[in-house]
């Protein structure tokens, strides 16, 4: 089997581990990539807790993981979850928590639930086949106006409205079933000029309907609000996103965080005595290698920002 590639492994590892005997959480596992040099980094006293909503990704991990089964635990679960998982493991605050919100290529190539625009596969996009709703009921239930509005807030697609025309007028003959059909319609809605852009016309359609499926951004801020909570003085969080609506959220975090006073503007000092929870590690985000990219390319959109708790 081909493991799918982390990003930024050097980085990530600079930024997250403080204590080699800690307790650390990796709460988007995938098939492990970043978990296995969490655990080779990390003493044969250090544990790690592995999160990952998709079964068979998890299923892999397990596998890849094997020889550190000792220290290192697994829950097929949401990391919204996180603070009930650590009530299972009897854990209050951990030393750090690593948050990668991009797929695996294991979802993009060999899970069969059409997330890849250049694959013929069913029209599905579900991290966890336990939920109902998938890309199919999307496509081919939602209206014209919902469509459009999704494509619009979270794939910020140009021809959002040309889109959701299209595809409303060619479901009524047919369902659109696969993720084929669906690239082939998008590229009939967009100008030919649009088409021959370096990033594939369909790119940000399927983004936008993979993070409506699963609620990715309404989980990004549940996960944001739980952290402060769980990190204790001296640990850390690293996080890696992949387009501007999640760093958005992530950069407005870390902003209250760092400045939480809620007294209004005109009072010459604070009397809210709300008090920075952390600090961060790196102005601004960093970005791959040049090297990094050529040998993976995938990991072009990828940025990295890490924050302390103090």
């Amino acid at each position: 089997m081909v493991f799918h590639t982390p990003v930024m492994v050097e980085e990530v590892l600079r930024y997250l581990i403080t204590d080699r005997d800690g307790i650390y959480v990796d709460a988007t596992t995938g098939t492990g990539g970043h978990s296995l040099h969490i655990l080779k980094a990390t003493s044969s006293k250090a544990k790690l807790i592995c999160i990952e909503r998709d079964k068979e990704s998890l299923r892999i991990a397990k596998e890849r993981l094997k020889e550190f089964e000792k220290r290192v635990s697994f829950h097929n679960s949401s990391f919204t979850q996180i603070a009930q998982i650590l009530q299972s493991e009897q854990q209050r605050h951990i030393d750090g928590i690593l948050l990668d919100f991009g797929l695996s290529s294991f979802q993009l190539e060999g899970s069969g639930r059409g997330f890849s625009f250049m694959r013929d596969e069913p029209l599905d996009m579900r991290m966890d086949l336990r939920q109902d709703l998938r890309a199919y009921e999307i496509v081919n239930g939602y209206s014209k106006e919902e469509l459009s509005r999704i494509f619009k807030e979270f794939g910020q697609e140009r021809y959002h409205r040309k889109i959701a025309d299209i595809i409303l007028r060619e479901r009524k003959k047919e369902p659109i079933k696969s993720s084929k059909r669906l690239s082939e319609l998008i590229l009939k809605a967009v100008p030919v000029r649009y088409a021959r852009r370096r990033i594939h016309p369909a790119t940000k359609v399927f983004q936008a309907i993979r993070i409506a499926v699963n609620k990715e951004l309404e989980n990004l801020d549940k996960v944001l609000s739980i952290i402060p909570g769980i990190l204790k003085k001296g640990s850390r969080a690293v996080f890696i996103s992949y387009h501007s609506l999640e760093d958005r959220l992530i950069k407005g975090a870390i902003k209250r965080w760092e400045n939480p006073c809620i007294c209004p503007p005109r009072l010459e000092r604070c009397v809210c005595n709300r008090s920075p929870l952390f600090k961060r590690l790196n102005k601004k985000a960093i970005r791959p290698k040049a090297q990094e990219i050529e040998e993976n390319p995938r990991a072009r959109s990828a940025k990295l920002r890490a924050v302390e708790r103090i």
